[in-house]
């Protein structure tokens, strides 16, 4: 009884370790690729804004999704980005994130003529990787809160892409944040099982150009 629970106990051990160092890796590495200032960082032809659900479960509105609208905004506003690249998911009947975004967004005063959909961001890797292959750009700014972004630029850089990270207010913990960060150390260990793998996006397609 004691070796299978000891076993158990090393195994809980080990995957806790490995986990909580991915995490300080991703974070030690771009770091100095994350910015909360939109007059420090550096201009872009576009930003990529990484989709969620408008609403939550109950109705209410995503105050992760209204802090990613304006932080995108912002940056239009401030010079930063002429194009800004709203992907997300739009896999069932009713649900279409980049429509969402975009109609916030024009909310915000950005011209819809400067807001890209793109409807196959099924995931952050999906989104990260199609900003190049379809949408043709290597360097962007990705908008989203920091331990997003952070994942989401690791994971471009590991790809070659040169993307920095615009950060979006966070939400408190009580607010509906800890399910998400307890969330994130799961999806930074698929992250890094993907790269082992060269994991692609689930759709390709035909280029998209963003006029000068």
């Amino acid at each position: 009884m004691k070796t299978p629970l000891i076993l158990a106990i090393a195994l809980f051990a080990l995957l806790t370790a490995i986990t909580l160092l991915a995490n300080w890796h991703t974070q030690r590495q771009t770091a100095p690729y994350l910015y909360t200032h939109a007059e420090q960082i550096p201009a872009q032809k576009a930003a990529l804004l990484l989709g969620t659900s408008p609403l939550l479960a109950n109705g209410r509105s995503n105050l992760y999704f209204t802090h990613r609208i304006r932080a995108a905004a912002e940056l239009y506003r401030a010079g930063k980005v002429r194009y800004i690249i709203a992907s997300g998911d739009n896999r069932k009947h009713g649900y279409n994130e980049p429509e969402a975004m975009k109609a916030a967004l024009i909310a915000q005063g950005v011209p819809a003529e400067r807001i890209v959909p793109d409807y196959a961001g099924i995931r952050t890797l999906d989104s990260v990787l199609r900003a190049r292959s379809v949408f043709g750009q290597a360097d962007y700014i990705v908008v989203s809160q920091k331990f997003h972004n952070e994942r989401a630029v690791y994971l471009a850089r590991a790809h070659g892409i040169r993307a920095v990270g615009y950060n979006a207010p966070d939400v408190h913990l009580y607010a509906g944040g800890f399910k998400t960060r307890v969330r994130e150390y799961g999806a930074r260990m698929k992250m890094y099982l993907d790269l082992l793998t060269g994991k692609q996006p689930k759709h390709g397609g035909e280029t998209i150009a963003l006029p000068d």
